[in-house]
């Protein structure tokens, strides 16, 4: 199968969408038009102090906790068969392409890491908090978070990207302090959501397109 017979598919975020079964492959950019407070697959449901009235779901793969807000975060789902070159058996390796792919869309300044799992006080509790394998950052803080459910048929990457990083609100939903959430991520501003989701694409497209060229 070649880049070109990947669907992308608009979804609007909710349960049903961010914990189904995807298609291999295929491509899903997730909207919201209302807060969605979206747990990693093995978080416990109590670390949750308050959701404020903000619908909770979980997403298939690990991590910690994204808060969705529309206008602030884009996400991406990228369904990788196992029969695809894009396929890697190392779990840490496997992000390295799409690390590059999300350099590639969002510019000079970003990197991705090349690294080993770097813990924080808070990665287990909040996404952002720590830095995996092919996650992006941008002068040292994170701007892209990544987490990856692997099956038989495939490998599910879960791809958060930050337009607006201002984390008062997450920080209360999960009672932990602000100020130490404050510098550990960055958004994208003046880039909107618009703007990311169409830099990803056609950065992944690109990638997708040298793989048959």
């Amino acid at each position: 199968m070649d880049a070109f017979d990947w669907p992308v598919q608009r979804l609007a975020g909710s349960a049903d969408v961010l914990g189904r079964e995807p298609a291999f492959p295929s491509i899903a950019v997730v909207s919201v038009d209302q807060p969605l407070l979206v747990l990693g697959s093995t978080q416990p449901d109590d670390v949750v102090h308050d959701a404020d009235g903000v619908p909770v779901t979980r997403r298939r793969s690990g991590g910690g906790a994204v808060l969705l807000e529309p206008g602030r975060v884009v996400w991406v789902d990228v369904a990788v068969p196992a029969a695809h070159r894009l396929w890697d058996g190392d779990v840490g390796r496997a992000f390295h392409w799409l690390g590059a792919v999300w350099t590639d869309a969002i510019g000079a300044r970003a990197r991705w890491h090349d690294g080993p799992l770097v813990r924080g006080p808070f990665s287990d509790l909040v996404c952002f908090a720590g830095l995996g394998p092919g996650e992006v950052t941008i002068d040292g803080r994170k701007v892209v978070g990544m987490s990856q459910r692997r099956t038989r048929a495939g490998a599910l990457f879960q791809c958060a990207a930050l337009v607006d990083w201002e984390p008062s609100r997450l920080a209360a939903m999960l009672d932990v302090g602000v100020a130490p959430l404050a510098d550990i991520a960055v958004g994208l501003t003046p880039m909107t959501v618009a703007d990311v989701e169409t830099a990803f694409l056609a950065a992944l497209a690109d990638a997708l397109a040298a793989l048959v060229s």
